[in-house]
């Protein structure tokens, strides 16, 4: 009877902690996608010839470039940096403040404002090439993205691969959003709600940077 209880303990706290892993990826992925920035150029620019589907083409090949990311850290990475956690946990919880900070300067004057002309004609390979030659990409791997992967990792690869989970479907849910909203010529997604959205954002970026220095490593992974 002591065994079930138990065992029906460790089931609720795991269920517990891939809920919260998968609500952190969601929500600080949708932070990273909302963001104004090539890609997010791409899809507005893809979502004018392709329609709808042009969000989840352009957010493949975004999510692929990540999965090499992912696929890095977890092979070498990670056994690397683990010397280094609290030094990590420090950097992330850091940039996570400093982006919130922009993203909410930013959520003043943003815009999703279409550059067609030096679009990619490939919503796919648009998602890579705008992801690679991103540097917000680059640095907020190298912060945020990384600290969060690995501790995730931590807790061990399955609840690391939850945390990529949520983040993509950030990236697809808001890219798909954004061309829906461009096909029916904005009517979703206004100039007004687009800021307020990444006001909001913002916000969550500074509340969970806080949050997240406080707690220290293993923010993803505590409770496991």
């Amino acid at each position: 009877m002591f065994d079930a209880i138990q065992a029906g303990e460790a089931l609720s706290g795991s269920i517990a902690t891939i809920a919260m892993t998968f609500s952190i990826g969601l929500t600080v992925g949708l932070t990273g996608a909302v963001a104004p920035g090539p890609t997010l150029l791409a899809t507005v620019n893809s979502s004018l010839k392709e329609g709808w589907l042009a969000g989840p083409k352009v957010a493949a090949g975004h999510a692929l470039m990540e999965i090499v990311i992912f696929l890095l850290i977890v092979k070498g990475l990670a056994v690397a940096m683990q010397e280094y956690s609290r030094l990590i946990a420090l950097t992330g919880g850091l940039a996570l403040i400093a982006f919130g900070i922009l993203t909410m300067r930013e959520s003043k004057i943003a815009t999703m404002a279409s550059a067609e002309e030096r679009s990619c004609t490939n919503p796919y390979l648009a998602g890579m090439l705008t992801s690679a030659a991103n540097p917000y990409f680059w640095i907020w791997w190298l912060s945020i993205g990384s600290a969060l992967v690995i501790s995730g990792l931590e807790a061990g690869l399955i609840v690391a691969a939850i945390f990529m989970i949520g983040h993509w479907s950030a990236d697809f849910g808001w890219y798909l959003l954004v061309s829906s909203s461009m096909e029916r010529g904005r009517s979703l997604l206004s100039p007004e709600n687009y800021r307020r959205i990444l006001g909001l954002c913002g916000i969550f970026l500074v509340l969970f940077g806080i949050y997240y220095l406080g707690s220290g490593v293993g923010v993803v992974g505590r409770g496991c």
